[in-house]
């Protein structure tokens, strides 16, 4: 991707992002876990962005990708940041977060955090609070016991990697106990065939929002990925409702 440009920041690692101009508001690509902004997602976002001259901003957080930082340093709060920090320097006007898996759980704290940004969030397979649910008491003895978890992947050939440090901010920003205080338009959608985030979480979080305008749609032979030509065919088609919807109220 020639089109890569790295934001400096005092501090803080730099960070790789592919940003392009147009028809607002502009939709931000939230990639998961140990993922970037070169998976099929993330190019199906700025792919349809292109064909719709619609104004993206795609990145990896620090310590991923092609961005800084030591991925073992980094807590779910310092990606939340890393994405308000792109969207505050480069991004005039309100944001669509798209959040894939942990990605779906970061555009949730960014929301909260810089609702004046926020336009709409879109979840696919979204996994708020996955720290809690998505270890078991063994694995999570050992993060606290070795300092970190390292367990095979099945999405690529580096291991899986959860440190303390991460797990604990994890914990820290849980958000399904409580009613969660966002507003603005979500959409989420969830393979019910997922084998790593169970559907029954966006379920979940819908009832959660406050927000009155939440719609679930759940692809009964739809995987983790939802990245079938019809998942994707789907997805897009979402996304086009709710950007025709925001220009309308």
């Amino acid at each position: 991707m020639s089109d890569v440009q790295y934001h400096e920041r005092q501090g803080k690692p730099r960070l790789a992002y592919r940003h392009r101009e147009g028809i607002g508001p502009t939709l931000v690509f939230l990639p998961g876990y140990m993922s970037d902004m070169t998976g099929s997602k993330a190019q199906t976002i700025w792919a349809y962005a292109e064909a719709e001259n619609r104004a993206c901003l795609l990145l990896d957080y620090a310590g991923c990708g092609a961005s800084d930082g030591a991925f073992e340093e980094q807590r779910i709060t310092d990606w939340r940041d890393d994405v308000m920090d792109l969207v505050n320097a480069l991004v005039l006007g309100p944001v669509v977060l798209i959040g894939s898996s942990m990605g779906g759980w970061l555009m949730l704290l960014c929301a909260l955090a810089h609702p004046e940004r926020i336009a709409a969030l879109v979840g696919v397979a979204a996994a708020p609070d996955f720290t809690d649910w998505g270890f078991s008491q063994e694995d999570k003895l050992t993060i606290m016991r070795d300092g970190k978890l390292v367990e095979h992947s099945d999405y690529g050939d580096e291991p899986y990697i959860t440190t303390k440090a991460f797990f604990e901010s994890g914990e820290a920003n849980r958000l399904l106990g409580a009613e969660i205080g966002i507003d603005v338009p979500v959409r989420l959608f969830h393979g019910q065939r997922d084998a790593d985030v169970p559907w029954e979480y966006s379920v979940r979080l819908a009832r959660q929002l406050r927000s009155a305008d939440v719609q679930v749609t759940l692809v009964k032979d739809g995987d983790h990925r939802l990245s079938r030509v019809e998942d994707v065919a789907r997805l897009l088609a979402g996304i086009e409702w709710l950007l025709e919807s925001l220009k309308a109220s």
